[in-house]
């Protein structure tokens, strides 16, 4: 069974750019979703530059299935983590407090001397390193080019867990490849260093408060933990999710933590699509937004990260081989049947929770839902589908 959250308290300004059919063709889409098992509930939003184009909400929230999603469900959007940091290291580079192209270590020196791994042995996990040929920059860490990975999503990593040092060691030099990691966990630590103040604090008082993201945030709030949406994982096809409410540990970080809504993220995009501003609100520079949201790999591209941990993760991400990557976003390249623009900007989270801002037709999108692995293909074919119904229904 489905349940349609439209008529809850979300405002829907009389600005619709979907066709007549549009919003019933969304309707009928997610809620077969639902209804066939690709995903156990789900919140998406719509916007452009002014407000809510569409807004919905399918299935439960629950593992137990007592419980419909809410219009305001709440997410762990994990490494749409990554974005709102990435914006604050630029609210601080427009301050004049911190310079793109200066080393990490101008901020925190302990990571003078990084180490690149030089040689692995498959045969027992044995390694050995070498100096990285040059500094990490800034500018490498909002561009995922420092060298820095993830265990799930690189089999060398994946194999040394729990044997790293505390400063994580290189895959290859800064500025070499594009590899995803966890270069903004560096950048949490970068901000919170410059702005005399937690990771969080800052969030609040410099993003979330100005854009009325209420809903947003590292901690739970008591009264909210019936509205976190359950995270389920797909075995055997099947989806297995716990009980509502689970316990949730708040984990306070730069690339990961983030529980948010579909409307209060939509808030943080819309700000992006207005360059940097939101309702009247200038927030970001428009040049900052610009540098953003453009490429800053140069002749490389985002490369297919494997699926190392596959309880965690599949292969990812769309776009790899010919997309680029901006400061904190994946940049489409070219055309496709899926609709977005080239210059389209989007990321994801671990727990299959999507967005994308397309400037050229003036709209963004978020997907929230919970499963796990990431790129789960039903989580996939959702997304590809739920795009290619909004820009064939646009006006």
């Amino acid at each position: 069974m489905w349940f349609n959250c439209e008529e809850d308290e979300v405002s829907i300004p009389n600005t619709l750019a979907l066709s007549g059919n549009g919003r019933t063709e969304l309707d009928e889409l997610l809620a077969a979703k639902v209804n066939q098992r690709d995903v156990p509930g789900v919140v998406v939003e719509v916007a452009d530059r002014e407000g809510t184009l569409y807004h919905g909400c399918f299935g439960k929230l629950d593992g137990r299935g007592s419980m419909d999603t809410p219009a305001d469900a709440i997410f762990r959007i994990a490494s749409m983590t990554k974005p709102v940091t990435s914006v604050a290291v630029m609210m601080l580079k427009d301050q004049g407090l911190i310079d793109l192209d200066k080393t990490v270590t101008e901020y925190l020196p302990e990571f003078n001397g990084a180490e690149v791994i030089d040689e692995f042995d498959e045969s027992d996990s044995s390694y050995t390193t070498r100096p990285a040929a040059q500094g990490i920059t800034i500018r490498h860490l909002l561009s995922h080019t420092a060298g820095f990975g993830y265990d799930f999503s690189n089999h060398t990593l994946s194999k040394l867990r729990g044997r790293l040092p505390p400063n994580p060691l290189l895959l290859h030099d800064p500025g070499a490849k594009w590899t995803y990691g966890m270069s903004t966990r560096v950048l949490g630590r970068v901000i919170e260093t410059v702005a005399k103040e937690s990771l969080d604090e800052f969030f609040e008082s410099r993003i979330f408060k100005p854009l009325g993201m209420s809903d947003t945030g590292f901690h739970l709030r008591p009264e909210d933990r019936l509205r976190l949406a359950s995270l389920f994982k797909r075995i055997n096809g099947d989806l297995i999710g716990a009980s509502n409410p689970e316990p949730y540990e708040p984990r306070v970080s730069g690339d990961t933590g983030l529980l948010s809504t579909a409307n209060d993220y939509s808030s943080f995009l819309r700000m992006l699509l207005g360059m940097g501003e939101f309702e009247g609100n200038r927030m970001l520079a428009e040049q900052s937004v610009q540098e953003m949201t453009k490429n800053q790999i140069g002749d490389l591209v985002v490369e297919m990260q494997p699926g190392a941990i596959p309880a965690r993760s599949n292969p990812f991400p769309l776009g790899s081989g010919k997309d680029k990557f901006g400061l904190g976003f994946q940049l489409k390249e070219g055309f496709d049947d899926r609709g977005r623009s080239p210059g389209s900007y989007s990321w994801a989270g671990i727990n299959n929770t999507h967005f994308w801002v397309d400037p050229e037709k003036g709209i963004s999108a978020v997907l929230l839902t919970q499963v796990l692995p990431f790129y789960d293909g039903r989580c996939i074919d959702l997304l590809l589908d739920f795009e290619r119904c909004i820009y064939r229904n646009l006006e």
